[in-house]
């Protein structure tokens, strides 16, 4: 089996869910969401066999009312992650780690304005929300370098650039 083969049958499950049609203008949205989780499932080393996770491509009106409705906070953001509500695992094989969300309009004006190629920056957005659903936080000064640290080491695998070189942290931090 090739080391691309061996990623991809450790990686979970990924549904790609496009709701937003502001999505069509972005070439390969969804491979780039799913080269991303690959990546990310490969470089945390877990077997996620029998995971699925799900992607909602969506647009700042919708992801307003996501924050609005589970963080308080009433304003769009760029990604939000939603690990599965205590209880409510189902005895079936697959079980879920969790959705996560990205806004087309926050996204796309921080990638223009940090210089950055769109797809990069969802690549980056898609692995800070899985990140998330594994745990991951960045609340604290320590959690925080290592959750971006993990981040460079995956989005290095994909040819991306440190996103935190000249811009800080708190921009993904949504």
């Amino acid at each position: 089996m090739t080391a691309a083969a061996l990623a991809k049958a450790r990686a979970p499950q990924i549904d790609v869910i496009v709701e937003s049609a502001l999505w069509e203008s972005v070439a390969d949205a969804e491979a780039t969401v799913q080269r991303a989780l690959v990546e990310a499932a490969h470089v945390v080393g877990a077997d996620f066999d029998h995971r699925t996770v799900a992607i909602l491509l969506t647009d700042d009106a919708a992801i307003r009312r996501l924050n609005a409705q589970w963080r308080g906070l009433d304003k769009p953001t760029n990604v939000l992650s939603f690990p599965p509500a205590p209880g409510t695992d189902s005895p079936r094989e697959t079980k879920s780690l969790g959705d996560i969300a990205i806004a087309y309009e926050t996204s796309a004006r921080e990638a223009q304005s940090e210089d950055k190629r769109f797809a990069d920056h969802l690549a980056h957005l898609a692995v800070h929300g899985f990140l998330h659903l594994l745990g991951y936080d960045h609340e604290a000064d320590t959690q925080a370098e290592q959750m971006e640290q993990l981040e460079r080491v995956i989005l290095a695998r994909l040819g991306i650039a440190d996103p935190y070189l000249t811009h800080p942290a708190e921009e993904v931090r949504g």
